[in-house]
């Protein structure tokens, strides 16, 4: 059970970049949490990876440096970096704890360095959603 845990995790950092996580890996009922954006559900969460994905050049890429699973949670911590739509550099490093149920994540929660994320991300995603909201 722990090492299957550990693999559903891995799934989501490798389909997370694009933005296009499918739901069959999220409980109906999931709950994302994050310090930069509180909690959201499935839905809204989504549309956050898809704006994400959106400011990036070819994806903000996550690479775990550890993976710790107990009984249904699973914590990973992550490096990540991309090259922002403005051709300039990001990188962060992150903390995620996830719990599994039935084989699919039920709850997330994201810590990370909130002082690039203020002054590299938000931004560009306040001007991502504003340009998709017209459209």
């Amino acid at each position: 059970m722990l090492e299957n845990n550990k693999k559903i995790v891995r799934e989501f950092f490798e389909v997370l970049p694009s933005g296009n996580v499918p739901t069959s890996l999220f409980t109906e009922d999931m709950r994302f949490w994050s310090i930069s954006g509180g909690t959201a559900d499935m839905a809204r969460f989504l549309g956050g990876a898809k704006l994400l994905a959106a400011i990036f050049d070819g994806g903000l890429n996550y690479q775990i440096t550890s993976l710790t699973a107990e009984e249904d949670r699973v914590v990973a911590e992550i490096k990540s970096s991309g090259t922002l739509i403005t051709g300039e550099a990001f990188n962060n490093s992150h903390v995620f704890s996830f719990r599994i149920k039935n084989g699919r994540i039920a709850a997330a929660s994201e810590f990370m360095d909130m002082v690039a994320v203020r002054e590299k991300l938000l931004p560009l995603m306040q001007q991502a959603a504003a340009a998709a909201s017209k459209s």
